[in-house]
């Protein structure tokens, strides 16, 4: 059994151990890292077709002033990883197996997050930015396919209830963006949505069937 503490490295080892036994067998081809919160938007064919027939990885990574964003930077990462290097994004990721192979055999940026990236730097959501924009940018989509709203500010996204699911609500988390999509603008962007809390269960169980097309 091996600890896990939020927004620490901790995190960081756990899901490329997730990764590594994942990658054991060998006809996993993507990847996707989901919360106890997330629920799917669409039903599995969906969700399957879109990850398979992508040419891009799904990882969010952006350059962000301020002190949640380049104010966690340690200028210690030098030479390795830079301040200009930096970047921020969503913890939720799916990529394929190619990046998954390159993030548990990474030993050059990984232990240089290890040593200098200590509570209050947060590297659940600096690592695999940092690293995939460093390296692999050109298959990377810089974005998440998973919906949050931050709208509220604070260190943790909105939850949602029981009372706040509705077929209109939910319409809205599946077509109300746009975005691009193996070259193509597409209405979806988003496969998975976070935070719903348990409460919110029966009143997803039932209109899944019907929106959602699940069996």
């Amino acid at each position: 059994m091996q600890e896990v503490r939020w927004g620490e490295n901790s995190m960081i080892e756990a899901e490329r151990r997730l990764l590594g036994n994942a990658l054991l067998d060998l006809s996993n081809q993507r990847f996707v890292l989901l919360s106890e919160s997330c629920i799917p938007l669409f039903n599995f064919n969906t969700i399957y077709t879109y990850l398979m027939n992508s040419t891009k990885i799904f990882v969010e990574a952006y350059d962000q002033p301020g002190e949640v964003g380049r104010g966690r930077y340690r200028s210690k990462m030098r030479p390795e990883i830079s301040l200009s290097q930096w970047r921020k994004g969503s913890q939720w990721f799916q990529i394929d197996r190619f990046l998954a192979l390159q993030i548990v055999s990474d030993h050059h940026y990984f232990p240089v997050f290890l040593k200098y990236c200590n509570p209050n730097c947060y590297s659940d959501e600096h690592y695999l930015p940092t690293f995939v924009s460093i390296k692999f940018w050109k298959s990377n989509s810089n974005r998440t396919l998973t919906w949050v709203d931050w709208t509220k500010g604070g260190a943790h996204p909105t939850r949602y209830y029981r009372n706040d699911v509705n077929n209109e609500f939910l319409n809205k988390l599946r077509f109300g963006t746009s975005c691009e999509y193996n070259g193509h603008t597409t209405n979806i962007c988003h496969l998975f949505a976070r935070k719903f809390t348990t409460h919110a269960l029966d009143r997803l169980l039932r209109f899944a069937p019907k929106l959602m097309q699940f069996n």
